[in-house]
């Protein structure tokens, strides 16, 4: 038994019965079971008893052991001066305060299901893919589920995304440049090609990008690459490079995009190529994204995006490759783009123009194919169906915030597992 499953059990009345005892043989009514209370101070706030005949309103303490009120040194606090009841999974020693006051112990020991305990030992010590793994049951996932996670991931994001908003003046055309760029970056290079994206205005992008040359050089010569030309082409790229820095002002600085264990698609010299050719091919990408209805329309926008020629028999400068092929954009690479920047950017643009907001780009998120990977694959082999993206970005989710930080009590699969009976 913890504090914290005591709290639990008590916030939402996981008890055999409700004819409560105090240690005194005491009837003890509870009409109100307060507010639980999850800052400094008593667990449960405004709470309403009634024993001997007697209507008490106040607060309510919970501990493992009597004695912890000793060890917690509350006697001395003025925050617990308005304590109604004690409340105790076992009653180990006598309060000598709590006789003098007249507030009452309840001892709840034989008032807690077993299968509750042994439930709970399971979720906490669990060392498996999920606490839960050996009681799992896929049919008592609760309604609505996926939906609920996936508004939360999209209120997270959005919440970082706002920030990013004040500090561009609201321009969502930025926003989405830098969103998309470090995306590019996968998770190697992501939060360098968000580097690459900040380190120039986004007026000198839109300023570029008829010309994709320049706007590769540009990308290209922020990250070091144009200091040591190894052939004509990157001569030109070079050449532009220094016209573009001193005509625009462009910062010394360099930024060091990682090669090391990546498959030669995904090199950033080539996905740096790929967003210079996006941003040429589509002026005004945001307002584009902001009307499309169908995620399909969405693909559209990207499927004709490609690395430059230079690149059909390029993984890296100055060495030609045997393979002699346009470097376009895989379909799943694109879903991974709208998922995770497309669809969030466009929820946190229109959630407060349009109530029907969540609802439009949850529909986006079901018409999307589940994604493929380890944590799908585990949720699959316990039993559990992935439809599309809605359900596959809702279980790596849960799996991230509430699974890996064995967070069970607050997790709506744990809840129904601990009221359910041990037979499931």
């Amino acid at each position: 038994m913890t504090e914290k499953l005591l709290q639990y059990l008590w916030n939402f009345k996981v008890f055999k019965h409700f004819d409560f005892k105090d240690i005194e043989g005491n009837s003890v009514e509870i009409h109100d079971f307060g507010k639980w209370n999850t800052d400094s101070g008593p667990d449960f706030l405004s709470a309403r008893i009634k024993i001997n005949d007697l209507i008490f309103a106040g607060n309510i303490e919970l501990h493992v052991k009597s004695s912890d009120w000793i060890f917690h040194n509350h006697s001395s606090d003025p925050n617990y001066q308005n304590i109604i009841l004690h409340i105790v999974f076992q009653n180990d020693m006598e309060i000598e305060e709590f006789n003098h006051n007249h507030i009452p112990t309840l001892e709840l020991l034989n008032y807690i299901d077993q299968d509750i305990l042994w439930k709970y030992k399971k979720l906490a010590g669990g060392s498996q893919f999920i606490p839960c793994e050996t009681i799992f049951n896929p049919t008592r996932i609760p309604v609505n589920f996926h939906e609920q996670n996936m508004l939360k991931k999209l209120e997270q994001k959005s919440l970082e995304l706002e920030k990013s908003l004040q500090q561009f003046k609201n321009n969502f055309e930025a926003v989405l440049f830098q969103s998309l760029a470090y995306s590019f970056g996968l998770k190697v290079n992501a939060f360098i090609f968000k580097q690459i994206a900040e380190s120039v205005d986004f007026s000198i992008i839109n300023k570029l990008r008829h010309n994709e040359t320049q706007l590769e050089a540009l990308l290209f010569g922020i990250s070091g690459w144009l200091e040591n030309p190894e052939d004509d082409r990157m001569k030109i790229w070079k050449r532009e490079f220094d016209f573009i820095k001193v005509k625009f002002n462009i910062s010394d600085l360099k930024f060091r995009p990682k090669f090391l264990r990546l498959r030669p698609p995904n090199f950033p010299t080539i996905r740096l190529s790929q967003l210079a050719n996006l941003y040429h091919q589509h002026q005004s990408l945001f307002s584009k994204i902001i009307h499309i209805q169908r995620s399909e329309d969405i693909f559209e926008i990207f499927k004709k995006v490609k690395a430059s020629e230079y690149w059909d028999n390029h993984f890296n400068f100055g060495k030609i490759s045997t393979v002699h092929q346009p470097k376009t954009l895989s379909r799943d690479f694109v879903e991974l783009l709208i998922l995770n920047t497309v669809l969030p950017l466009k929820y946190t643009y229109q959630k407060y123009q349009n109530e029907e907001t969540a609802d439009e780009v949850l529909n986006f998120y079901r018409h999307l194919p589940a994604e493929k990977n380890a944590v799908v694959s585990d949720w699959k082999r316990l039993g559990l169906t992935c439809k599309n993206a809605l359900e596959s970005q809702s279980l790596i989710y849960h799996y991230k915030n509430s699974c890996e930080e064995k967070n069970c009590l607050n997790c709506s699969i744990g809840f129904k597992l601990l009221k359910e009976s041990s037979n499931v």
